[in-house]
């Protein structure tokens, strides 16, 4: 560092003088010896030379953070200007503190010593994270009186459940190898177990009533729901093993068509955002309509609901007994007809329209009104459902005259079964088979004296099949309320496709079926914990879909799976080892995810440290596991 003058106009003394300029020398990356100036210190007229070069010097020493012998000289008037000039050049930021030189060196490092360990996924992790944060789940335990460990793990298993839906061994490895969310949770990654999953699992289920209480409040709290509409429905889902001691586990009709595994009946009630109010879990041969009657006290107390609310239903919990009981209990219901209307007319002054459904269907609409209910009707002509229940007829059509059209054939060929008698029985199990089918046609029989049947003809009934085929597609929607269209119950009803979308999300994004458990404790808790899961993916999508972003929850979590945390390490010009810990920037996708949901976008900027190469050497395995979230 040294002073360079120029000769300038002095507009003081209006002379021609020296302007005084404080420069430093450095080479560049072609490595050429370049100057810049640090300071323009200007006119100087009471210096010397002698003054000039212990000012420059003692400016040097301290830039470079080296101390003088006799830091101060018996020259006042060149230790003021050493002052005056020191303490302009860093309040400039002119030139940085020897402290902070000295820092920046020690970051300086060997490109070829760069090393890349200890990559794990954070993307969905930090979002689970920041949603059950946003729930405020850590108070509410807390407020249970569980220890901060128990909620740590709790938290850990909730998102991983989320991110990752599977067995407790196989969450462990997943979490220990693959997962940063010990990172954001703060739990010890190396006390993580699948015996500890198992029983936090059940502790969590423990609780489960104050749970599904709280985030039913506080979902509607943070989003301003006021469940005016309540959709009930079932599902089930199946289990591997033969499950002999089990309560639960029973033989029943699959909704996946396994016939050969024991069952387990799941009943939720959510709104019509997608959030769970109630659930229960029956046995597996539990009917649809069997149970409402147990679940309709649950109903007023999860909801928030002070006025009369609507509660939607599917046609198999729609019995005459169950529309009774809701409307006693003081609820309105929207549900489809268990069965057809036979005498109908449109209700007076109403005309039939139509209405384009999201996949391009154009439904037909007309209110209807029959002498032996007093409900309101609606009619809804859907040439998609017209479609298939056409397929499905001319299929159980064609079966049906195969197997009479065997019998028949069979009484012209020796040593086939010929007593009238058995024929008709074996026309009895035929029509047994295809009772849909058997009612539009007709049979006869004709018999020798000897009792053996000699011919057999059969008729389709064209008039009767001709109102079969003009009643397909064709269902009713129900209701105890009077909407003020068509259009309104219709858009009502269509809500059930949220608890549609809801089981889905249970049984395919997180993994629900099937159910490995072998005690009833653990299968109540496995289910429990897939609920919490939901919870956690439902409060994500829900203002998501608001923003227009309508991924389903594997998407999500593919997208937020490409921001990593990394451990970087590289040599200083020290030789010291140095480790930073930190996330990766995130693409634009997952960026656009964050901004919708008003989330950050990384846990910690980052963290690191410096290791000295002998101590290094000494502790090859360096645990970077320990860092808490900003």
């Amino acid at each position: 560092m040294y002073f360079k003058s120029s000769m300038r106009y002095n507009p003081v003394h209006k002379t021609i003088c020296g302007y005084y300029r404080l420069v430093e020398s450095y080479r560049n990356a072609e490595d050429r010896i370049c100057h810049r100036t640090i300071l323009n210190v200007g006119f100087i007229e009471d210096l010397v030379p002698e003054q000039l070069n212990i000012i420059q010097k003692q400016l040097t020493q301290r830039a470079e953070g080296k101390l003088a012998l006799f830091e101060q000289t018996d020259d006042a008037l060149a230790n003021t200007y050493v002052t005056k000039l020191w303490n302009e050049m860093v309040s400039k930021k002119r030139i940085e503190l020897p402290e902070q030189a000295k820092e920046k060196r020690k970051r300086l490092v060997d490109i070829d010593t760069i090393k890349h360990k200890d990559v794990k996924e954070i993307g969905a992790e930090w979002l689970g994270y920041q949603c059950l944060e946003q729930l405020e789940l850590k108070r509410f335990l807390t407020s249970l009186g569980w220890q901060e460990s128990q909620i740590q793990l709790a938290l850990t298993q909730i998102i991983s459940r989320a991110v990752y839906p599977n067995s407790e061994l196989k969450t462990s490895k997943w979490i220990r190898d693959n997962s940063a969310i010990c990172e954001l949770t703060g739990y010890p990654i190396q006390k993580i177990t699948k015996d500890k999953l198992y029983q936090s699992s059940l502790n969590l289920y423990k609780i489960k009533q104050e749970l599904e209480s709280y985030l039913s409040n506080k979902t509607n709290e943070l989003f301003d729901i006021q469940d005016k509409i309540i959709l009930y429905d079932l599902t089930n889902t199946y289990f591997e093993g033969e499950k002999q001691n089990s309560k639960l586990a029973k033989y029943g009709r699959s909704k996946e068509k396994r016939s050969d595994a024991k069952l387990v009946v799941l009943a939720l009630v959510i709104n019509v955002e997608g959030f769970i109010k109630y659930s229960s879990i029956f046995e597996g041969n539990t009917t649809d309509s069997a149970t409402l009657e147990s679940i309709i006290e649950k109903l007023r107390i999860q909801t928030s609901a002070t006025q009369r609310a609507l509660v939607v239903l599917d046609a198999g919990i729609a019995t005459e007994d169950n529309l009774t009981l809701l409307e006693q209990n003081g609820y309105d219901y929207v549900c489809v007809s268990r069965s057809k209307l036979k005498d109908y007319q449109a209700t007076t002054g109403s005309v039939a329209g139509q209405i384009i459904t999201k996949n391009n269907q154009v439904l037909t609409l007309e209110s209807v009104s029959s002498a032996t209910s007093r409900d309101y009707y609606l009619k809804v002509k859907s040439p998609g459902k017209a479609l298939k229940e056409t397929s499905m007829k001319t299929q159980f059509e064609t079966r049906f005259e195969q197997e009479l059209e065997k019998i028949k054939v069979g009484l012209s060929k020796k040593h086939s079964v010929k007593q009238a008698d058995k024929v008709h029985q074996r026309i009895g199990r035929v029509i047994q088979k295809y009772p849909s089918t058997s009612k539009y046609y007709n049979i006869e029989v004709s018999t020798n004296e000897a009792g053996l049947a000699t011919q057999m003809n059969y008729t389709k009934d064209e008039f009767a099949h001709q109102k079969k085929i003009d009643d397909l597609g064709i269902y009713f929607i129900r209701t105890n309320l009077a909407p003020s269209n068509e259009q309104t119950l219709w858009t009502i009803y269509n809500t059930i496709r949220e608890i549609e979308s809801t089981f889905r999300t249970l049984k395919t994004d997180l993994d629900l079926r099937p159910i490995y458990h072998k005690n009833d404790d653990a299968t109540m808790a496995h289910l429990h914990l897939g609920l919490l899961a939901y919870w956690l993916v439902n409060t994500i999508r829900h203002p998501l879909k608001q923003k227009g972003i309508h991924h389903n929850w594997q998407e999500i979590v593919r997208i937020a799976n490409t921001q990593k945390m990394v451990t970087t390490y590289a040599k200083n010009q020290d030789d010291e080892m140095l480790y930073t810990r930190r996330c990766s920037e995130p693409n634009e996708a997952i960026q656009k995810l964050y901004n919708a949901l008003n989330f950050k976008c990384y846990p910690f900027v980052k963290r690191k440290s410096v290791v000295h190469n002998s101590a290094l050497k000494k502790n090859k395995s360096i645990d970077l596991k320990h860092f808490p979230p900003d």
